[in-house]
């Protein structure tokens, strides 16, 4: 999970607040809501990091405060983020993300600069992320699965590809700040 820094909301967004009625269900511009929350978070899953295709069908709006729990956010741009489908359909045991989520609560948002510090994550040489926060390390785990096996193995595999640079000693120090700034930095395309 990596901090996400809001850019600033669709007009159709204000626009339908500002309706009598206005809710999430009834919100007319869900596929442009849906291409600038995948653009701002890099083309990425707020949760997992994992590539969400631009297709509309391969990813879902997260609400951060659940539309049931908190029904006062369902329009709030802070509280939208666009997540993957998270083993929509599949047992619980191999659902992540959103999916996982559900309308549980999370203590931090990746999306609030309030929070981007008290993440505190960390990842190990195996692929597993933690959370020096206990109580978030808990929830990383149990409520989004985020280390679940396959996530848990991509991430591995990228650890790995870069070590193995390392220890070869192929790749410049040029070449392996290229590769983090591919995956650190705001554009429109993240590496996973």
């Amino acid at each position: 999970m990596r901090p996400i820094s809001k850019r600033v909301e669709p007009r159709s967004l204000v626009q339908h607040r500002m309706t009598g009625h206005a809710s999430y269900d009834n919100y007319p511009d869900k596929e442009n809501l849906r291409n600038i929350l995948l653009s701002e978070q890099g083309g990425l899953c707020c949760y997992c990091m994992g590539r969400i295709p631009d297709k509309q069908c391969k990813m879902k709006i997260e609400h951060w405060q659940s539309i049931t729990n908190y029904p006062d956010y369902q329009l709030d741009y802070q509280n939208l983020l666009v997540a993957c489908k998270g083993g929509e359909g599949k047992s619980f045991s191999d659902q992540h993300c959103d999916t996982r989520k559900g309308g549980k609560d999370l203590i931090f948002n990746p999306a609030n600069p309030a929070h981007h510090a008290k993440l505190g994550i960390s990842y190990g040489a195996d692929g597993t992320i933690r959370s020096r926060n206990p109580e978030f390390d808990r929830q990383l785990n149990y409520t989004l699965n985020l280390n679940y096996s396959n996530i848990r193995n991509h991430r591995k595999v990228v650890y790995d590809s870069l070590m193995m640079l390392l220890k070869l000693r192929t790749i410049s120090r040029k070449r392996l700040e290229k590769e983090i700034f591919k995956r650190s930095c705001q554009s429109e395309r993240l590496e996973p």
